[in-house]
């Protein structure tokens, strides 16, 4: 399969995408076809912020026909934020559309968790992943702090670095929805959050939502590897 993504929302997220596809087919000794076309971050950020998912998924859907023009087969959004629109653009997409959301469901499910935390963007933990799941009971930080990740979410997403005070922001919350309200792991609702949290210990479980996606995306192109 040829395989279409939307980028560039934030740039650290397609690279993750990018270099998880390569790393999957190359360990599976199989070619990998792949075209990449990019969104605006800021614009994306705009039309989540005024709750606007008809004008992103027009925007996205003139990128999935230019994906399509180059050979693509299927196109997924590289963003966990960016699914705020997915509804709307498997309406008018000229390509299936690989989901992130159902594909986080199954996960869920399969590792038998009752009830997690989730952080990412504010859109994203007000409506639980966009009221995707249904395995387990979801629980976001509240008030103040949900503010505070909302912010140091987007500033890190932006520029594809974090900060040592992001970080932090995002650990301290993680730990109080575990220690203090029951979570038993915190799923990662923004793709970007890999940069934070790779290659350190957050003192609790942690499922990365964008690694499940690329795996899924991965097992959707290669039904027979």
């Amino acid at each position: 399969m040829h395989i279409g993504l939307i980028g560039g929302i934030g740039p650290a997220a397609t690279d993750f995408y990018h270099r998880g596809l390569i790393e999957r087919h190359a360990a599976a000794g199989l070619p990998l076809d792949l075209t990449i076309a990019y969104a605006d971050a800021r614009e994306m950020t705009r039309n989540l912020a005024s709750r606007d998912p008809r004008r992103q998924a027009e925007i996205f859907v003139r990128l999935v026909h230019r994906l399509k023009a180059a050979g693509a087969d299927a196109a997924a959004i590289t963003s966990m934020g960016g699914h705020f629109c997915v509804r709307e653009l498997e309406a008018i997409s000229p390509l299936p559309i690989l989901n992130a959301l159902p594909a986080l469901d199954a996960e869920l499910a399969r590792r038998r968790l009752s009830r997690i935390g989730i952080i990412g963007t504010r859109n994203v933990m007000e409506s639980g992943l966009y009221g995707s799941i249904a395995a387990a009971e979801v629980i976001a930080p509240e008030g103040e702090e949900r503010d505070r990740v909302h912010q140091a979410y987007v500033d890190m997403a932006v520029i594809g670095r974090v900060t040592g005070e992001q970080r932090a922001v995002f650990f301290e919350a993680g730990r109080r929805l575990c220690d203090g309200r029951g979570a038993e792991a915190v799923l990662l609702g923004g793709t970007d959050l890999f940069i934070a949290f790779d290659g350190h210990d957050a003192g609790f479980p942690v499922i990365d939502g964008a690694a499940v996606h690329v795996q899924a995306i991965f097992d959707a192109a290669t039904p027979a590897a």
